[in-house]
């Protein structure tokens, strides 16, 4: 008798037959999907990765910026003497490229480590405006700024601006008036100043500070000292409102 010899069917645990092509089938499948979920990963990694590569080779895009009168120079006021009344000093200013900003929330929670005074809704909207260029914080002080760049925040930058400084503080601070953040006149010889056609060269960008001559004002900076003193007391012992005082020369009848 010629008899075939056959393979005998595989048994699963629980006795039932498994079809050994449907298991290599199975098989086979299964590491097509481990296969494709890693490629899948591996493509998002290295996307991320490409991003940020590329994003820090790029130069700043400060093409959403604020105009170069910011940091534009003003002329120094001085007394008939030569003494400094207002002047320009270099400050650093916070600004963030939200373009270059991976995770908001991060980023907003170690600045607040060293402002903890920002608002986190307006500085959040601010990082995920997609913007070029947003102001975060105007006019740091030198610790702020040294702080700020030990956080490591990628898209954290600082711009170098000026602002007004006013050595003889309220002894003079009605007649020299005030700027704003902007450094532009808003009263005062300041405003006058804008008003003569600063303002004109600082937006063509022909205010060097090297190149603008000091204004002099009539005021003797001592005298208005005493003056000040005068009227302070004045009011104190009077219980005045306010008041007021003129010095002239008697000879001359010069203010």
């Amino acid at each position: 008798m010629i008899a075939r010899l056959l393979k005998r069917p595989a048994k699963s645990e629980d006795g039932s037959i498994v079809v050994e092509g449907a298991r290599k089938a199975t098989g086979g499948k299964g590491r097509t999907r481990i296969v494709m979920t890693m490629a899948v990963f591996f493509g998002i990694y290295s996307t991320i990765t490409g991003r940020l590569v590329y994003l820090g080779f790029q130069n700043p895009d400060l093409s959403g910026g604020p105009q170069s009168r910011v940091t534009a120079s003003r002329p120094d006021i001085v007394d008939r003497n030569g003494e400094v009344l207002a002047t320009d000093i270099k400050t650093a200013s916070l600004f963030a490229e939200p373009r270059r900003i991976v995770d908001a929330d991060e980023a907003i929670e170690k600045l607040a480590t060293v402002l903890p005074e920002i608002d986190y809704e307006q500085t959040y909207h601010k990082l995920k405006s997609g913007a070029g260029f947003v102001w975060l914080q105007r006019q740091l002080t030198p610790k702020q700024q040294s702080d700020i760049m030990q956080l490591g925040v990628p898209g954290f930058g600082f711009r170098t601006e000026k602002r007004r400084f006013y050595p003889a503080g309220e002894t003079s601070s009605y007649i020299v008036g005030l700027t704003n953040i902007d450094n532009q006149g808003i009263s005062g010889m300041e405003k006058y100043i804008d008003e003569q056609g600063l303002s004109d060269l600082q937006a063509s960008g022909l205010a060097v500070a090297k190149d603008l001559k000091p204004v002099q004002l009539s005021i003797d900076l001592r005298v208005q000292h005493i003056v000040r003193d005068e009227v302070a007391a004045g009011m104190e012992k009077y219980r005045a409102i306010a008041a007021g005082a003129v010095v002239l020369n008697i000879k001359t009848g010069e203010v």
